[in-house]
């Protein structure tokens, strides 16, 4: 065979509301499954096996997450087309009832949209006019979010039979009625409750089993999948992506052969991490499933593994048996990852004609900066191309199948500049594949990161377990400039959408979209592309030539990823807007200035609407004297070290918040008097703000509050100014 097995990924990440209708249940009950078999002998019709792999017979609907098994993120609609796209309009929108992140991709099934918000809300519309039929809220408490590495955030739901299926952050996994939200049965899919396991991705029904991964690699977990019977919630099989303790016994043969390729003692300092957060793809003709598998814990490999070696399964895509979960295959993007290079990111299944010959194949595009073809029946390498720039590995042997690495490039002893960062080349933003032009359309991005080690989580506690600095990952230095801050951001952290030929190897065409990222993309048969911004924009691009042909300013960051359906014989595309995730958290330094305001929305179009957003009312406000007495420099050291330990990654580097969570600088003459009680005893802790009580002294709080009072006098100085809604 001309491929190897490969090795793992290195991932940043960062941390992080309402209620209604529906609460929680523990389990079935007798009068939940009667009304969920009434409402099955009443509805039109349920989603099954047959309906998803035969989407193009009912192209109006959009019944799993990337549309097919296949998840390509294609459309065969094409009422709205690059000749008309111009009259579309805005049909209706709907406030989401949540102020966090929204990652989610909307399902349309039998006239009705499903779209989550953070958390894990559902909530479900009719797709015609926008009326709420329902809104489940999953009750989780607020400081949980403290557990999740990249906000609150969640990216949609699954649809099977009469259900509506939705993991939410804490870690559970819900069934719910899909004509009324209420509760089928809920079960928590967490193998313990002491460790930082949470929920952002969607599930997938995959033979009447529900597949659902979780996250928290950062946080010192163990990764695995499971599957869940659909009807019942009862756990079909599980499959462990790393290995644990030796000293347990193995689960299986598979689990006793990957330790072999971990060294010392990994599952004490981080557990191995190599969580499953995102994606998954299901061939039915082969009966496999694809699982995208996540960076290890520890980030550095001198602390998980230090005598080396690959650590299967982190930043591998793995194959096994849909009704097993028995491994099959596997392909490693990053042996040994030392650098937060997830493979996580979307993966879509297609044929190419690659060498005069037809292959079935999987495409990935993972952090690390390469884009990989694959025959997804045995896994060998057909291509492996940088679509980014990349410093980190010259190229990708196609022998052995594994990245030629430049020399050096795991000496983080010192600060070292490493092409692409821990944000990667393309991070979870879905991609898009169109059979009609041959493009996969990518929301790639520049990035880099300074890589530092540091020890600090075998000195102390804390919850995360990266063991590199996080000082030279999310902060500036304090004499920097407003405009170079944005300067920077525009040049290190800028974001395109790009036109990836998978057949030639090579990049078709790009278009800036500033900022980070775009959103994740939806390309349809009308020769088009649809993304968002973090620039408040939501646009059409010519499919072919990537010229922007209609865009709407939407007020606010959009993330999530856009659908198209069809009702009544009116073709409609829809998305949800929300800004958050990992850009707005620990990156505040750079985005702060950026200055773009949270809106959470579901946005749907259609040809010929003239519907309006309301106007939102914004005004600057300046940075207000804080009123505390200059520390000693010592002391603003002391504390400086501590914010990037414990607060950076939510509140931001230079505690420049991002624009989500509060801005502490802002905010610091009013939180000052009971800074103590916030930090230490956990006052806030129904907001979202945990005590700390249990890694930090008051006197250590304290000498964080002198940090974040310097900083905040620094800004005033610079003149820093943010956006707020009136």
């Amino acid at each position: 065979m001309s491929f190897r097995f490969a090795r793992c990924v290195f991932v940043f990440a960062t941390i992080c509301l309402c209620g209604l209708l529906t609460s929680c249940a523990g389990s079935p009950t007798e009068s939940s499954a009667a009304s969920a078999s009434s409402a099955s002998a009443a509805a039109p019709s349920s989603v099954n096996a047959a309906r998803i792999e035969n989407a193009d017979a009912t192209p109006g609907e959009w019944l799993t997450h990337g549309r097919t098994y296949g998840e390509e993120r294609f459309s065969p609609l094409e009422k709205i087309n690059d000749a008309n796209v111009s009259q579309l309009g805005l049909a209706w929108y709907a406030d989401l009832p949540t102020r966090r992140g929204v990652e989610t991709t909307p399902l349309m099934a039998n006239g009705k949209l499903f779209v989550t918000g953070s958390w894990g809300h559902v909530l479900a519309y009719d797709a015609r006019t926008g009326e709420q039929l329902w809104h489940f809220d999953p009750q989780v408490p607020k400081d949980y979010g403290v557990h999740a590495c990249c906000d609150v955030v969640n990216r949609g739901v699954a649809l099977w039979g009469q259900n509506v299926y939705v993991g939410s952050i804490d870690g559970r996994l819900h069934a719910l009625d899909r004509d009324s939200g209420a509760v089928v049965w809920q079960i928590d899919t967490r193998i313990n409750d002491t460790d930082s396991y949470t929920i952002t991705g969607a599930p997938r029904v995959v033979k009447g089993n529900v597949i659902i991964g979780n996250g928290g690699a950062e946080m010192a977990v163990r990764g695995y999948v499971s599957a869940y019977d659909a009807s019942t919630g009862a756990l079909v099989w599980r499959f462990y992506t790393v290995p644990g303790n030796p000293a347990d016994g193995f689960e299986d043969a598979t689990q006793e052969w990957i330790a072999k390729t971990w060294t010392g003692q990994w599952w004490k300092n981080g557990k191995g991490g190599g969580t499953a957060w995102d994606s998954f793809a299901f061939d039915p003709a082969l009966n496999l499933l694809y699982i995208g598998v996540g960076n290890a814990a520890s980030w550095n490999t001198k602390v998980r593994s230090p005598e080396g070696g690959d650590n299967l399964f982190v930043s591998s895509i793995v194959a096994v048996n849909a009704d097993t979960g028995e491994y099959v295959w596997h392909y490693q993007t990053t042996p040994g990852d030392h650098w937060d290079y997830t493979a996580t990111q979307h993966m879509i299944l297609t044929e190419l004609e690659i060498a005069g010959k037809k292959r079935d194949v999987l495409m990935q595009a993972p952090k690390n900066g390469f884009f990989y073809v694959l025959d997804r029946k045995t896994g060998e390498l057909l291509s492996a191309e940088k679509f980014m720039p990349v410093t980190w590995a010259t190229h990708v042997d196609m022998e052995t199948g594994r990245p030629v690495e430049a020399p050096g490039v795991r000496d983080t002893e010192e600060v070292k500049l490493i092409i692409p960062g821990p944000s990667g080349s393309h991070n979870w933003h879905p991609m898009s594949f169109n059979p009609e032009t041959g493009y996969v359309y990518i929301p790639a991005k520049v990035s880099s990161g300074f890589y530092l080690d540091d020890l600090f989580t075998e000195r102390r506690k804390t919850i995360w377990t990266v063991n590199y600095s996080v000082a030279s990952m999310v902060t500036l230095p304090d004499e920097m400039p407003v405009e170079d801050r944005k300067a920077f951001a525009n040049q290190e952290v800028a974001g395109m959408l790009m036109a990836w030929d998978p057949v030639a190897g090579r990049e078709a065409w790009r278009m800036p979209k500033g900022l980070y990222s775009g959103s994740g993309v939806l390309s349809t048969a009308g020769n088009l592309v649809f993304q968002g911004d973090l620039h408040g924009n939501f646009s059409a691009h010519d499919a072919t030539t990537g010229e922007v042909l209609w865009n709407d300013a939407v007020q606010g960051g959009v993330m999530a990823s856009p659908i198209s359906y069809e009702v009544d014989g009116e073709q409609y595309v829809a998305i949800a807007q929300g800004y958050g995730g990992e850009t707005s958290l620990p990156f505040g330094a750079v985005t702060g200035p950026f200055n773009m305001v949270n809106i959470s929305r579901l946005l749907v179009y259609k040809l010929g609407a003239k519907s309006e957003l309301p106007i939102v009312e914004t005004a600057i406000q300046d940075l207000p004297e804080h009123g505390l007495a200059a520390a000693p420099a010592e002391e603003v050291e002391k504390g400086r070290e501590l914010y990037n330990i414990y607060c950076a990654v939510c509140h931001g580097g230079n505690a420049t918040s991002g624009g989500v969570l509060p801005d502490l600088r802002f905010r610091l003459r009013e939180l000052a008097p009971a800074w103590t009680q916030i930090v230490i005893d956990g006052a806030f802790a129904a907001n979202g703000m945990p005590a700390w009580k249990d890694f930090l002294t008051t006197e250590e709080a304290l000498v964080i509050r002198s940090y974040v009072a310097h900083e905040a006098t620094l800004g005033r100085g610079r003149g820093e100014n943010r956006l707020i809604k009136k």
